[in-house]
C-alpha cells in the first residue's frame, strides 16, 4: 500500500506517536512520586524535546532538511496532540498550553540530535544518542520530584473609563445582574472551555457581606467582603466553591482552587476621570504553583485579563445607559 522509498517517514511519524503517547501516559500515572509529573520540566520541556530526536533518527538520511527539521517533530506534535484530545487524556485548555512548547522543542531536539548523532557514521553509536535524549525526561522526573513546587503570585489588572458618575458605577459593581452570553460576546476563551460569568448576588452591604459570583457550567465563587469603601473601593476574599464545580467543567490540571492555579482576591476600585467619569480598576491576585510558573503565568494572566475585561465592558455599557437614562 505504501511505497518503500515513504515507508520511513511513516516509521518516523509513527513511532515519534507512540513515544509522545507513553510519555504522556507514564507521567500522568505517578510512576515517579506522588506530583503530578504534566506540569513539570520533565514533561513539557524535555519529552518535546526527546520527541524531536526521535523524530530525525527514524528519518531518512536523504530527507530534505526541511522535513527532518520541521515537518517531522511538527507532525508528530500535531498528531500527538490530536490523539491526547480524541481519547479525552486532555482537555482543550491543556491542548493549547502543550501546542506552543512542543512545536518550539521538536524542532530544537531534531538540531540537538543532529549535533550529537550525525558525525558518527556508525548506526551504534546513532542509537545511543537517540536513547539517551529519549530516556532523559524519565530519568529527570524522580529527581525534580525531590524539588518543592514553588509558589507565585501574580496581580492582574484592567480598567475602563465609563460616562457616568460614581454613584451609579458603584450600584452596578455592588450586585452584577445577570449577564447573557451576547452581552459578553465572542472571545478566544470560550473557545477553550472557560465558562462565562454570569452574575453576582450580595447577602448584604458592608464589611461581611458575601458575594457569590457565578460562571457557566454551575462554576460558583464565594466572595466575602473585607474592604468596603462606598463610591471608593469593593475588595474580597474569593474561595471557589467547590461543592458546585462539576468535574467535567475544568480539565483537572487548570481546576481554579486546585493543586496548580487559585484565584484568591478581587477589587473594584473608582477613581474620578473628569467631566462626570469615573475610571473602574478591577484587580485579582492569583496563585500558581508549578515547576514552570514564568510559562504557566503567561496563561493565567491572559485568562483573567480577559475575563476581567469582559466584565468591565458590561458594566461601562450598563453604567453609561443607566446615566443616559437618568439625565433625561
Amino acid at each position: 500500500m505504501i511505497s518503500p522509498k515513504y515507508r520511513p517517514y511513516f516509521y518516523s511519524i509513527g513511532i515519534g506517536l507512540i513515544y509522545a503517547l507513553a510519555a504522556r501516559y507514564a507521567f500522568d500515572r505517578h510512576l515517579f512520586g506522588d506530583n503530578d509529573f504534566l506540569l513539570t520540566a520533565s514533561f513539557l520541556l524535555l519529552t518535546p524535546i526527546g520527541l524531536g530526536a526521535v523524530s530525525a533518527h527514524f528519518t531518512p538520511d536523504d530527507a530534505p532538511d526541511w522535513w527532518r527539521g520541521f515537518m517531522a517533530p511538527t507532525l508528530n506534535t500535531v498528531l500527538f496532540l490530536l490523539a491526547s484530545l480524541l481519547f479525552h487524556l486532555d482537555g482543550m485548555i491543556c491542548i493549547i498550553i502543550l501546542c506552543p512548547l512542543f512545536l518550539i522543542l521538536g524542532p530544537i531536539g531534531v538540531t540537538l540530535y543532529n549535533a550529537f548523532a550525525l558525525p558518527h557514521t556508525n548506526s551504534r553509536d546513532k542509537t545511543l544518542v537517540v536513547a539517551a535524549f529519549a530516556v532523559l525526561p524519565f530519568i529527570a522526573a524522580p529527581i525534580e520530584n525531590h524539588f518543592s513546587t514553588p509558589d507565585d503570585f501574580h496581580r492582574v489588572e484592567n480598567s475602563v473609563v465609563i460616562a457616568a458618575p460614581a454613584t451609579v458605577v458603584w450600584q452596578h459593581i455592588v450586585r452584577v445582574a445577570p449577564i447573557r452570553a451576547t452581552d459578553l460576546g465572542h472571545s478566544f476563551i470560550d473557545d477553550i472551555g472557560f465558562p462565562r460569568p454570569v452574575e453576582a448576588t450580595l447577602t448584604h452591604e458592608g464589611v461581611g457581606g458575601v458575594r457569590h459570583a457565578t460562571f457557566e457550567r454551575g462554576v460558583e465563587f464565594i466572595e466575602t467582603v473585607d474592604d468596603w469603601q462606598p463610591l471608593r473601593r469593593l475588595s474580597f476574599g474569593i474561595v471557589p466553591n467547590t461543592a458546585t464545580i462539576p468535574p467535567t467543567t475544568f480539565d483537572e490540571h487548570v481546576t481554579v482552587g486546585g493543586k496548580f492555579f487559585d484565584v484568591l482576591r478581587g477589587t473594584y476600585e473608582l477613581q474620578p476621570a473628569g467631566h462626570g467619569r469615573t475610571r473602574l480598576v478591577l484587580y485579582s491576585q492569583q496563585r500558581v504553583s508549578t515547576n514552570l510558573n514564568w510559562y504557566a503565568s503567561l496563561w493565567t494572566d491572559f485568562v483573567m485579563a480577559e475575563i476581567q475585561q469582559r466584565i468591565l465592558t458590561v458594566l461601562q455599557r450598563r453604567c453609561e445607559a443607566s446615566a443616559q437614562l437618568a439625565a433625561k
